[in-house]
This record gives structure tokens, C-alpha cells and sequence, in this order.
């Protein structure tokens, strides 16, 4: 999974308008022209907390997504809500595997 680290992609992804939320995370997605690559893009804001559990949530992101067996050729933008800095790895799984029922690919 690559990731997304430009604010122009950030805000292609953005301007589809297409998401999904719940009690943790909105996940935004559209179909890129990378066919063989799925990218990953996340938002935490300092709402959420410090430094150390805004990189604590994105690295238990990145690994439920590399653990999901998810289609090649989209991209996925993550925005952590608040009540997301008290969650644990099951949970944040769990998340995510809703909004990826939600959105249907």
C-alpha cells in the first residue's frame, strides 16, 4: 500500500465525495489509474491528541490495511474522529472493516 502525501491528492480524493463514517473514522475513497496499487492517505487532527497517539492511531491504520485484502486501484483517505485516540488495534480493525462493507468494494 502506497501513501498519499500530497495536499493535491489529498484533496482529488476530497472532491470525489464519496464516504463512509462511524463512531471512529470517515474514510473517503476514489478510483485512481494505478491498477496494480491501492494508496493510503491519513488525517489526524491535533483535536485528537498529542504527537504520540496521533502516530499511535496511524500506525494501527496502516497495519489493519495492510492486513485487509482490499482491490487494487483506489485511493483511501482516513479522517480520525476524536473518540478514536482511546481505541485499541481490534477496534480500529473493526472500523474499518465497517466502512468497507458500507462502501461496497
Amino acid at each position: 500500500m502506497i501513501s498519499i502525501r500530497r495536499s493535491q491528492d489529498f484533496k482529488l480524493v476530497y472532491n470525489h465525495r464519496r464516504s463512509v463514517a462511524n463512531r471512529l473514522l470517515v474514510m473517503y475513497i476514489r478510483k485512481n489509474d494505478l491498477l496494480t496499487e491501492s494508496r493510503l492517505g491519513i488525517s489526524v487532527s491535533r483535536k485528537v491528541g498529542g504527537a504520540v497517539v496521533r502516530n499511535r492511531i496511524k500506525r494501527l491504520i496502516k497495519e489493519q490495511f495492510r492486513l485487509k485484502q482490499i482491490d487494487a486501484g483506489y485511493d483511501f483517505v482516513i479522517v480520525v474522529r476524536q473518540a478514536a485516540a482511546d481505541a485499541d488495534f481490534k477496534q480500529i480493525g473493526n472500523s474499518i472493516d465497517h466502512l468497507i462493507k458500507k462502501i461496497k468494494i
